[in-house]
């Protein structure tokens, strides 16, 4: 096994014993709270005004500031339709709420507000802005629509998005001739055997999630690049139909060894072919639906 194989396959097993640093692996307190939780949540306007308190969640925010569970929180309630469009949101009534500061209101409204969530205007304050106002390329509302009641139209919106970039990274990425990065996407084939030959799942995602970013970066486009968030929120988000990508097997890995050999041989069409093969290859398991994307 390579270095680079044992190296990501012990971090992989670290993090999943909750070794973790920084503690990404459970990112989305809102989606895996107890059902008690959730209601608390979605009550903010109704009879029972108690949402409890940010840092309550503490297995299910470790590792993120309030300034994090804030934003995680708002971002799903207004996502989720909780909090519909031209709603106020009043920084005094929130920070009562989730018992934060002034200041952590004010930061996590400011992301919010650049990811097209909110406004904030002189003289009529924050609002919540329409569908048609929201970055819908960002990673997180990607994955927050993934995990409400938009779930499928944003599992289909991603599956006809990545039918669209990735063949074309692939094929791009044959022309550049980019040495160092199809060694990379080799070793993350290398990787991706040796996990699954010993179950480990979780290390098979990572490399996986690594090889497609590779890809478009081997592009050579900036501008796809800039969509790369795209694939990787694809990959670790639930439903769907499964294919090669979203749970690797022997099949799939076979795709994935076809495009490195394709992209060292300068085969553009090669590279193409092999991305939609591995595209479209479903497997015959039942969905797992996996943990949400790290960071």
């Amino acid at each position: 096994m390579s270095t680079l194989a044992h190296t990501m396959m012990t971090a992989a097993r670290s993090a999943d014993s909750g070794l973790a640093g920084s503690g990404e692996l459970d990112r989305y307190p809102y989606a895996e709270a107890p059902a008690g939780e959730r209601a608390a949540i979605r009550s903010w306007g109704g009879p029972d005004n108690e949402l409890g308190r940010v840092g309550r969640r503490g297995s299910a925010s470790r590792g993120r500031g309030l300034h994090g569970q804030l934003v995680q929180q708002l971002g799903q309630m207004i996502v989720s339709g909780d909090l519909g469009a031209d709603r106020p949101l009043v920084p005094e009534e929130i920070g009562q709420r989730f018992e934060v500061s002034r200041t952590v209101v004010r930061e996590s409204l400011r992301v919010l507000e650049a990811k097209g969530l909110v406004s904030a205007r002189p003289n009529v304050g924050t609002r919540v802005r329409p569908v048609s106002d929201w970055n819908l390329l960002d990673p997180d509302i990607i994955e927050w629509r993934a995990f409400g009641p938009q779930r499928d139209d944003q599992r289909r919106e991603l599956s006809e998005l990545r039918w669209t970039i990735e063949p074309l990274a692939a094929s791009l990425a044959a022309g550049h001739g980019r040495e160092d990065l199809q060694q990379r996407l080799a070793d993350m084939v290398e990787i991706m055997g040796h996990a699954l030959g010993q179950g480990d799942v979780i290390t098979c995602a990572r490399a996986d999630a690594e090889f497609h970013a590779l890809l478009i970066q081997a592009a050579g486009n900036r501008m796809l690049e800039h969509l790369s968030g795209i694939v990787s929120a694809a990959l670790h988000v639930s439903g769907g139909p499964v294919t090669g990508c979203d749970r690797p097997n022997e099949a799939s890995l076979g795709h994935h060894a076809r495009i490195v050999e394709a992209l060292a041989s300068g085969d553009s069409a090669g590279a193409e072919t092999a991305m939609r093969q591995l595209l479209a290859a479903p497997l015959e398991v039942e969905r797992v639906v996996p943990a949400p994307r790290e960071h």
